[in-house]
C-alpha cells in the first residue's frame, strides 16, 4: 500500500515538473520577442520566469527525485532491469535542461540574452522529447 502512496505523489511530482518544464521556455519565447522599450512588459517577464523556477519547477524537481529514490528502495529489483538505467539517463539529461533553465532565467534577469524566438521554440522542444521515452520506457519496460 505504501508504494502505491509514493508512486502517485511521485507521478503529481512528475506531472507539475513537466508542466513547468514546458511552460518556462515558452516564456523565453515571448520574453525574446519582448521590444526593448516594453520595459514594464520585460519586467513582468523576468517576475514570471523567477516565480515559476524557484515556486513550482525547482521544488517539483526536488519532489520528483526524492520519490523516485524512495520507490527503488522500495523496488530495488528496478536496479537490474535496463529500462530503469535507460530511465535514469533520461532523468539526469532532464535535471541537466533543468540547470540550463535556470542559467537562463538569469540570463534574461541580467537583460543579456542573445538567443532568438525561434532558438527557445526548439529549445522548448527537448522535454517533450525526453517525456515521451520515458514514458515509453516506464510503461512498455522493451528491455
Amino acid at each position: 500500500m505504501l508504494y502505491l502512496w509514493v508512486q502517485a505523489f511521485h507521478i503529481i511530482a512528475v506531472i507539475t515538473w513537466f508542466a513547468a518544464l514546458f511552460y518556462l521556455p515558452r516564456l523565453f519565447v515571448y520574453h525574446a520577442m519582448a521590444e526593448a522599450s516594453d520595459t514594464v512588459g520585460i519586467e513582468r517577464f523576468k517576475v514570471m520566469e523567477r516565480k515559476l523556477l524557484n515556486g513550482i519547477m525547482t521544488p517539483s524537481m526536488i519532489v520528483t527525485i526524492a520519490l523516485g529514490i524512495w520507490l527503488l528502495i522500495i523496488n530495488p529489483s528496478w536496479m537490474s532491469q535496463g529500462w530503469m538505467h535507460a530511465k535514469l539517463t533520461l532523468v539526469v539529461l532532464l535535471v541537466g535542461y533543468h540547470h540550463w533553465c535556470m542559467r537562463l532565467v538569469k540570463t534574461f534577469r541580467e537583460d543579456a540574452n542573445t538567443r532568438s524566438h525561434v532558438w527557445y521554440r526548439w529549445f522548448n522542444e527537448a522535454p517533450t522529447v525526453v517525456l515521451v521515452a520515458i514514458v515509453i520506457l516506464v510503461v512498455v519496460k522493451p528491455f
